[in-house]
């Protein structure tokens, strides 16, 4: 089936930046031409997105990134997200939920929000990688908050729902930053954030030491302790970034990179390593056959998704369960061997919440042939609601993600990083790097990333085309009853966007997939090549607002 681009591909020689925001991309691209590296860039941009995509990403979110350094010809990982209060155990918290009538932690508590890791993400990805000074890197992100910028549709519409899906009487600042005399920014109209500008001001003079030692770290642990919050400044001095090797698996001669857990990053390599005997591409793309084994293979993996994936610092799993072990090709040929060819598989595969995700994703790459795969993210729209007065930026409810039962991985604990569900990819060929890409939102991440890589690597798409072409996303059951075996007596939902076929749909139902025609787009997807000739080919989102552009 030939899949009909939005766009082509931008072509350039000397550098090129992907983002879900034209004028994000316009940064990125202003600093390399300064003679920024890709990395200055990548956080050039990502400082810009926390004001102009507020409800995605910022100051108050995590981060996580690979990068890969040309001299060195090496791929880094960084893993800069964020720790639970070490003052608040698990007994202490569940008396907290207790009273609040709840055995979880609740999206738009302050208990819900775990230590900031971004801005020393920033930090630790500058000092290894970065060439300009952080005043640099920041004054554009400064200028538009001060002078303002015009709001984006796609943005305009999602902050208004997210403004209007959160209590207003949560306490804090973010009604006066985020829906000034109680509207939220219409498409074209110009939004500033002082407050946020004098933040960003504190870190270009200060660096991370102003948000996480000075007054920014100070605001933040006053707020808390006055609401009922226990991060407090020693969780915040304390807080530090991991650089971590990758994981990857191989698929047909790539090798594709994911970061390991605490993050949901190996649930793709789990998807390939189980789809990698198949012939998907005599299967053809939105062949039911195909599409019926990708799901069932999602299934599988997000049922380890959902038992074993937690902050490896807390866990010692037995070799059944380690990270090796899941990858191993003897272990997923066992799990593909469950797929029945023509009926569909009823797994527990994890919680509903884990859907609601809201991001960014960013790639760079400059002249010399380093690239930076990054992802950013509040979690939830704005993520708890809570902007601490003066800041101008939210703060994440990543900490409800923590499971209270106590037999689980991911169980709660001081000084713990909670399951994650943003991950940046990379892909490697004949050792040299290939690609680096990422699809954003929630449980639809990993789903992502396998059609991404298929529409590249089996359907022979450029990688526009392979972000353009029609998406699917499975959701485990909102109501799920169990059996005796302890799996789902419903095999969840299949939704589909437009341009898949009713005759397909009447296939997978036929095997007793429960689909539904998608009303809105999945994920947000950017994506940077490197041909063989040095040259870069980049692509964005057509779900999005955003822009690949080169020089």
């Amino acid at each position: 089936m030939k899949i009909k681009s939005s766009r082509s591909a931008v072509i350039a020689g000397n550098g090129m930046v992907a983002t879900s925001h034209p004028i994000t991309t316009d940064i990125g691209l202003t600093t390399l031409k300064k003679g920024g590296s890709a990395v200055d860039a990548a956080i050039a941009a990502n400082a810009a997105l926390g004001l102009m995509e507020p409800h995605m990403c910022g100051m108050g979110g995590d981060l996580f990134a690979i990068v890969w350094d040309a001299k060195n010809q090496k791929l880094h990982g960084l893993n800069a997200s964020g720790r639970s209060p070490k003052s608040l155990d698990h007994a202490g918290l569940s008396e907290q939920l207790k009273k609040l009538g709840t055995r979880h932690i609740p999206f738009d508590s302050i208990l819900s929000v775990s230590v900031p890791g971004a801005v020393h993400g920033w930090s630790a990805l500058h000092e290894r990688f970065g060439r300009l000074s952080f005043s640099e890197l920041l004054a554009p992100a400064i200028n538009y908050a001060e002078s303002g910028f015009p709001v984006s549709p796609v943005i305009a519409r999602q902050w208004k729902d997210a403004v209007a899906g959160t209590s207003r009487t949560i306490p804090g600042a973010f009604h006066s930053v985020y829906a000034p005399n109680g509207q939220t920014p219409a498409a074209g109209d110009i939004f500033s954030n002082k407050d946020l500008a004098r933040s960003y001001r504190l870190i270009a003079d200060e660096g991370d030491k102003a948000f996480y030692q000075g007054e920014l770290g100070e605001r933040i642990a006053g707020f808390m302790n006055e609401n009922g919050g226990y991060i407090d400044s020693n969780d915040l001095e304390t807080h530090q970034s991991d650089w971590v090797t990758p994981v990857s698996v191989n698929y047909r001669g790539y090798d594709v990179f994911e970061l390991p857990p605490n993050g949901q990053g190996i649930a793709a390599l789990q998807m390939l390593k189980m789809l990698e005997d198949d012939d998907i591409a005599s299967m053809g793309f939105m062949n039911a056959d195909c599409l019926h084994l990708m799901l069932e293979a999602k299934k599988l993996v997000f049922e380890d998704r959902a038992k074993f994936y937690a902050d490896p610092d807390f866990i010692n799993p037995p070799a059944s369960v380690s990270v090796e072990r899941l990858l191993s090709a003897k272990y997923n040929k066992q799990r593909r061997a469950l797929i029945k060819e023509n009926a569909a598989l009823n797994v527990a595969s994890g919680d509903k919440v884990l859907r609601n995700s809201d991001t960014i994703y960013l790639t760079t790459a400059d002249a010399e042939g380093n690239m930076v795969s990054l992802i950013q993210s509040v979690y939830y729209y704005f993520g708890s609601g809570l902007v601490v007065p003066g800041t101008g930026f939210a703060l994440q409810n990543r900490g409800m993600l923590f499971s209270m039962d106590k037999s689980h991985a991911n169980v709660y604990a001081p000084g713990k990083r909670p399951f994650h569900t943003i991950i940046p990819a990379f892909v490697m060929k004949d050792r040299k790097p290939f690609m680096s890409f990422g699809v954003m939102g929630g449980d639809m991440q990993p789903q992502g990333h396998v059609q991404v890589l298929t529409n590249i690597i089996d359907f022979n798409m450029d990688i526009q085309q392979a972000g353009d072409a029609p998406r699917w996303r499975h959701d485990g059951s909102t109501n799920p009853t169990q059996d005796a075996g302890d799996r789902l007596t419903d095999g969840g939902v299949v939704l589909l966007e437009d341009g898949f076929p009713g005759q397909i749909v009447k296939d997978l139902a036929k095997r007793g997939h429960h689909i539904q025609r998608a009303t809105d787009g999945f994920g947000g997807y950017q994506s940077i090549m490197k041909a063989d000739n040095g040259v870069y080919h980049g692509a964005s989102e057509p779900r999005k607002d955003g822009q690949a552009a080169g020089w």
